[in-house]
């Protein structure tokens, strides 16, 4: 009883450590993202896509009858 109890209590520990690492605040784009940033779609079009970019077309999926 005590060795599996050890264990999780280890594994919480560690879980928690992990975690934790990190730096707080906002994320920083790395550079290769800042200068693509300036080829895509300006904020006001609300779709992140290259400017004249054409929309995919729809794929069907087996559950589409159910949010349709």
């Amino acid at each position: 009883m005590i060795r599996p109890l050890r264990a999780f209590g280890l594994a919480l520990i560690a879980t928690s450590l992990l975690a934790a690492c990190g730096v707080r605040g906002s994320l920083e784009l790395p550079p290769e993202a800042k200068a693509e940033e300036s080829r895509t779609a300006t904020a006001d079009s609300g779709q992140g896509k290259p400017a004249g970019a054409a929309p995919k077309p729809h794929k069907d999926f087996l559950l589409d009858g159910l949010i349709r």
